[in-house]
């Protein structure tokens, strides 16, 4: 039996569609069997409905407030299973009520080498424009645990990236995309899937 995984999105997902190649080859121990959105016009919900992944879309307005979200987050989650939950692009900070119920189980990827540029505020392109600014040389992206912190949980992996003359936000984004996030979350949700199913041999 594969671990069963939710993915947690907010806009075009690119992260979710490395998530969805990468089934078959890299990621073997688990399956993406729900994606949750908190943006009902997010182009990932469009790419996990192309996949044939079952969708559900829950908005922290209509709920009322963030305890009601994270409870309707709760139940889809127990509705399905859901074992394992990765935030790609998840654009809601989660609290510690909702991270509590699921230790170790919750993978988040930052696009830079934590614990640097990180934490409240630092996220999109806001990291990479600090750091061009601070003139780091070599950036990233870290996948890790996530807990009531923002980017405060243990760290799973890392991947460096070198920054080039003439990088800009967008151009230094796509390229931690395509050389640290999109290769680094797959093998990470590999690892912790494998790891679960070894617990529960």
């Amino acid at each position: 039996m594969k671990t069963k995984i939710a993915v947690f999105v907010s806009g075009g997902g690119t992260n979710l569609q490395a998530l969805i190649d990468a089934q078959g080859t890299v990621l073997v121990s688990g399956e993406i069997v729900l994606v949750v959105s908190n943006n009902a016009d997010a182009y990932a919900l469009e790419r996990a409905k192309k996949a044939g992944i079952p969708t559900e879309v829950v908005l922290k307005k209509v709920c009322g407030s963030q305890a009601a979200f994270e409870e309707k987050l709760k139940q889809i989650l127990c509705a399905h299973g859901i074992e394992v939950i990765i935030l790609a692009g998840f654009m809601t900070i989660l609290t510690e009520s909702f991270t509590a119920c699921y230790p170790r189980r919750i993978l988040n990827v930052h696009p830079s080498l934590i614990p640097s540029f990180c934490g409240a505020g630092f996220y999109g392109l806001r990291v990479h424009q600090a750091a061009l600014e601070y003139g780091v040389k070599v950036t990233g992206a870290t996948v890790h645990f996530v807990n009531e912190i923002p980017d405060g949980g243990e760290i799973i992996a890392q991947k460096a990236v070198y920054i080039e003359p003439g990088d800009t936000p967008e151009i230094l984004q796509r390229r931690v995309m395509e050389q640290a996030e999109w290769i680094l979350l797959p093998q990470a949700a590999e690892t912790v899937c494998a790891s679960m199913k070894e617990e529960t041999k």
